[in-house]
């Protein structure tokens, strides 16, 4: 079995060694650079990056935040979550979701939410597998 260790994505060396795997994620993202730049802006906004690695390599993201709503109050939001297809079946996205759901609780949030793409049937049994439940349907327009 694999072991993987999380730890927060802070440095500048950490934004290059996540950069191909949210890119995997986020195809529009082209330069590592200005992904970099990026999450460093979303921060200084409340967005947090968690890595999953193995050894020196990335097998794992979660990209969060602490929100709060008047549907679900205080909660834990998650922005990105994506693992390489190697380490899909050594459980490091349960491990990433694991340890967001303890954030949750740590800080105090009553949910945990994230949405997921129509499409996205194996995330969407991952997350059913997690005992994530579908609550609804996301709507957005380009502006």
């Amino acid at each position: 079995m694999s072991i993987f260790r999380l730890s927060p994505v802070t440095t500048d060396r950490d934004y290059q060694a996540c950069f191909n795997i949210m890119r995997e994620l986020r195809p529009h993202l082209t330069d590592a650079s200005v992904f970099a730049s990026q999450v460093r802006r979303q921060a200084a906004q409340g967005y947090s990056l968690l890595a999953g690695w193995q050894e020196e390599q990335v097998k794992g993201l979660a990209g969060y935040r602490i929100q709060e709503n008047l549907l679900y109050g205080r909660f834990l939001y998650v922005d990105d979550l994506i693992t390489t297809s190697d380490a899909r079946c050594h459980g490091i996205g349960g491990k990433l979701i694991d340890a967001l759901r303890e954030e949750a609780r740590q800080q105090n949030c009553a949910h945990f939410v994230l949405d997921t793409a129509l499409g996205n049937a194996l995330g969407q049994r991952f997350y059913f597998r997690q005992g994530l439940l579908a609550k609804g349907m996301h709507f957005s327009q380009p502006l």
